[in-house]
């Protein structure tokens, strides 16, 4: 049997609460920077003398993935090599003392993903470029990013359904075994 009375005194402001939290996240208008490293490189080339070198590159991706724009992106920098913004935005280049530079761009949109890729000899590596990502509201969140398959939706989905069914049956066992440890408690 069912008691109503301590499932509603206990179990619907612990959902108001993770509810409330999502819908403030969803609603709330600000910028959120993501930004992650797209690839590293080193190529082998020939000169026309015949003779190699090495050329070093990489590239940053950053993207809005807030309500709002972001202001005043800087992408600061220990060593600026020579770079290109794809798709190409509006940008300064700021020298930061006993620092580096910065590359600031005025106002990433929401859903702008901008790609700044950096190219460089050695013994200049990835590791001595960049220094950070971020704009006047805080910093970049940096995201791990992992070559992985990519599922149907019709899958996804079906993974989702099952593991709700999953936990709303996990959260009614635990609450029938509380009853129980309660009604053994009290006899």
């Amino acid at each position: 049997m069912v008691d109503w009375q301590f499932l509603a005194t206990v179990a619907v402001p612990i959902l108001t609460l993770f509810i409330g939290v999502w819908i403030n996240q969803r609603l709330e208008k600000r910028p959120r920077l993501l930004s992650h490293w797209g690839h590293v490189s080193s190529f082998n080339y020939q000169k026309g003398d015949g003779t190699t070198g090495i050329v070093n590159t990489h590239s940053v991706v950053i993207m809005n993935v807030g309500r709002r724009a972001a202001t005043n992106v800087r992408l600061s920098h220990t060593f600026l090599p020579d770079f290109n913004i794809w798709p190409p935005v509006e940008y300064q280049l700021k020298e930061v003392p006993n620092s580096g530079k910065d590359i600031v761009i005025p106002t990433v949109v929401p859903n702008q993903q901008l790609t700044i890729s950096y190219l460089y000899f050695p013994p200049v590596t990835y590791a001595n470029v960049n220094a950070g990502v971020q704009c006047d509201e805080g910093f970049a969140t940096p995201i791990p990013v992992l070559l992985q398959r990519q599922y149907p939706n019709w899958f996804n989905y079906s993974v989702v359904v099952l593991m709700i069914v999953g936990m709303a049956t996990l959260a009614y066992g635990l609450f029938e075994l509380g009853s129980l440890i309660l009604a053994a408690a009290s006899n």
